[in-house]
């Protein structure tokens, strides 16, 4: 049994592997952010022969593992490329951003949805779902253009993480009202508290204590003569920065909050000692293996069949996820100038894992009918607007750089 279980996984994972080179290849072609090709498989195979051909219908906790470490690696690789230091600089801007960008999305969201006569709880999922934008998916894009040190690519990433961390904060409150049908003020708090903490203390270990440290232990051994030759070297930099990586995301899973913000931060925090402990080129392979994995399956979850009956919705939601993450982050930029406003606001347009979480969540939940708070047709439009908007930021943000810089910014193929 468990060598007929062994082989079936090698098997999906050959097909799944094979299916997204194919897909990478397509998209470097045209020009487009592979991760949008890894999600085209994933709705390929779930809608079509492929899902019984390659037997995902049986046991998936293989691959639920798989994407999540997917995540959390392509989350600490970012991190290693934006160290604190540089998230100091822009951290106010970041934090207006982020702020401007949560309000009026998740109100817009509530609104329309309440207006059209669904239910409050669906409306706050709605509105949640909205809210997030998709650190994964904008550092992807703006990696792929090869922007990642442009000061609004900075503001975009930091913005992103506290966008997602009061997303997390929003979605306690939506849980909070759908299991208990009120408002737990105490239980809001929190969580709140222990997000602000959980990332203030992370923020003044990793960007303030640890270099002081780092800086004393190095003075201490320039003034040692000949012993470093003689001491035993102590744990390398790889599973020094795994194990960074896998603690601050169990420390964030347990406060609440999404794994993927503590790997971010455990790769910001690594990112200060890169030249002390360099992982990146090492680390580069794990994360291309498994990154494709978590948007592969973000695909397999939608039903191209539930489409139909809320395909309008989808549009208008979509179009209202655009406009309201532009202005709202827009006006958060707008100190930058206009221009640079306007980059920031086309970058956290994508949405992406957390609004997908926090759709998987309203299926999960149940009312007391024993009927998913969240129907398949609003999960099918959260992905529609997810896979919509990470679409439309690509061109967008070539535009919008090409605008500032007056020089052609193009996505640059994907590095083999």
């Amino acid at each position: 049994m468990a060598q007929d279980f062994i082989q079936m996984v090698l098997f999906q994972l050959f097909m799944i592997i094979v299916l997204v080179e194919v897909s990478k290849m397509i998209c470097n072609r045209v020009k487009v952010p592979t991760v949008i090709g890894e999600i085209m498989v994933g709705i390929v195979i779930a809608n079509t022969f492929l899902y019984n051909f390659i037997n995902l219908g049986s046991d998936t906790e293989v691959f639920e593992v798989l994407k999540e470490l997917g995540v959390i690696f392509l989350l600490f690789t970012v991190g290693l490329e934006t160290p604190f230091s540089t998230i100091r600089k822009v951290g106010k801007t970041a934090i207006m951003v982020a702020v401007f960008g949560v309000i009026l999305p998740f109100f817009v969201g509530y609104g329309l949805m309440v207006g059209l006569g669904y239910g409050i709880v669906e409306a706050l999922f709605v509105g949640a779902a909205m809210v997030a934008t998709s650190v994964g998916i904008t550092a992807r894009v703006i990696k792929d253009m090869n922007l990642m040190h442009a000061i609004e690519s900075r503001v975009i990433i930091g913005a992103a993480v506290i966008d997602d961390i009061l997303g997390m904060i929003i979605l306690a409150v939506v849980i909070g009202i759908a299991g208990g049908g009120a408002l737990d003020i105490v239980q809001v708090g929190v969580v709140s508290f222990e997000a602000v903490l959980f990332v203030l203390a992370v923020i003044f270990i990793g960007s303030l204590l640890l270099p002081k440290v780092m800086k004393k232990r190095s003075e201490k051994k320039a003034t040692q003569v000949c012993t470093a030759e003689r001491r035993t070297r102590g744990i390398s930099p790889l599973p020094l920065a795994l194990i960074i990586c896998f603690a601050l995301s169990s420390v964030s899973s347990f406060l609440g909050l999404a794994a993927i913000i503590g790997a971010f931060l455990a790769g910001m925090a690594f990112a200060e000692f890169k030249d002390t402990w360099p992982c990146e080129e090492k680390i580069q392979p794990i994360t291309e293996f498994l990154t494709p994995f978590f948007f592969v399956f973000v695909g397999i979850s939608v039903s191209l069949a539930a489409f139909s009956d809320v395909l309008i919705l989808a549009i208008i939601i979509t179009l209202l996820a655009i406009v309201t993450k532009f202005v709202g982050c827009g006006i958060g930029a707008k100190k930058l100038g206009g221009k640079s406003a306007a980059i920031i606001g086309v970058g956290m347009i994508p949405r992406g894992e957390v609004g997908l979480i926090v759709a998987a969540i309203g299926l999960s939940l149940l009312d007391e009918y024993n009927i998913p708070i969240l129907s398949a047709g609003i999960y099918n439009v959260i992905v529609f607007m997810s896979l919509a908007t990470t679409l439309i930021a690509p061109p967008l943000l070539t535009y919008t750089f090409r605008r500032k810089l007056g020089k052609k910014c193009e996505l640059a193929p994907l590095k083999e």
